[in-house]
């Protein structure tokens, strides 16, 4: 039997308990009949970890909520393997990656090398639960910090991947960020979702500003980067149709239809 990951020490509502609710919803969305996005590494994840997730659970919503997150995480899965069946020698930068087992999911048989980048105490919970092989590097840093990119490969093609991050950072950061990468890169994809200028305006009543700058179309990062071409964009919900339990998606379907929250958080993907 696998021994127990002790979790207790996550702090309610810090940086390590988001990630760890993130993980929780993927792993309730598992144990659908007929799950969207399916991550059994995530359910195993939870069974292995010691935490008190009946209060995760009341604070939640799973039943509604999972199917958000399943959604997005669906997309930039198929838009990963879409690229990876192309260049399966890529580099997969994983930024931001919280808790998310993407790495163990997807890695490309025989393919290029995957690192996973988070906060250093988010890696350390990631270090409980999975360990480091040849092909799989976990990165604890900041994003922002341009040291770390000093422990990558150079040249060749690479996927650059942010679910839920950038928005968390200034748009200039996020600029000298996506110069410092596509300098040491040949050509590749960026992947990432943002909100829409609702996004820092809810923000600074919720939650603190935490939210730095939204976006209507994603074009700010082509003028940031003018390396990156915009090619297409995708709202989180899309797919909602696939949603396997009919109230929740019905809700779904009426919050769809509403352009300012279907467009509050979109999928863009830029090439160069």
């Amino acid at each position: 039997m696998t021994d127990k990951v002790d979790f207790t020490g996550v702090q309610w509502k810090s940086v390590e308990w988001t990630n760890l609710c993130l993980l929780y919803l993927r792993a309730h969305e598992s144990r659908l009949a007929q799950p969207i996005l399916g991550d059994d590494v995530a359910a195993g994840d939870i069974e292995r970890i010691d935490y008190d997730f009946g209060r995760m659970h009341r604070a939640l919503h799973p039943d509604t909520n999972q199917f958000m997150v399943a959604l997005r995480s669906a997309q930039f899965d198929a838009l990963m393997a879409a690229y990876l069946q192309r260049h399966p020698e890529a580099v997969v930068l994983h930024l931001g990656c919280g808790l998310h087992s993407r790495g163990l999911r997807m890695a490309v048989p025989d393919g290029g090398p995957w690192y996973d980048v988070d906060l250093p105490n988010v890696i350390a919970l990631r270090r409980q639960l999975h360990s480091e092989t040849e092909r799989y590097r976990m990165i604890g840093s900041s994003v922002t910090d341009p040291g770390w990119i000093e422990e990558l490969p150079a040249g060749g093609p690479v996927l650059i991947v942010a679910e839920g991050l950038l928005m968390y950072v200034t748009l200039d950061e996020v600029a000298a960020l996506l110069h410092r990468l596509l300098d040491r890169f040949d050509s590749g994809e960026l992947i990432a979702d943002f909100l829409s200028p609702w996004g820092p305006r809810m923000s600074r009543i919720f939650t603190a500003g935490l939210i730095k700058w939204g976006t209507r179309d994603g074009r700010e990062i082509s003028r940031a980067e003018p390396r990156l071409d915009l090619v297409g964009s995708s709202p989180i919900m899309a797919g909602y149709e696939r949603i396997p339990l009919s109230r929740q998606r019905l809700l779904y379907r009426l919050q769809y239809a509403i352009p300012a929250v279907r467009g509050y958080d979109r999928i863009y993907r830029y090439t160069f």
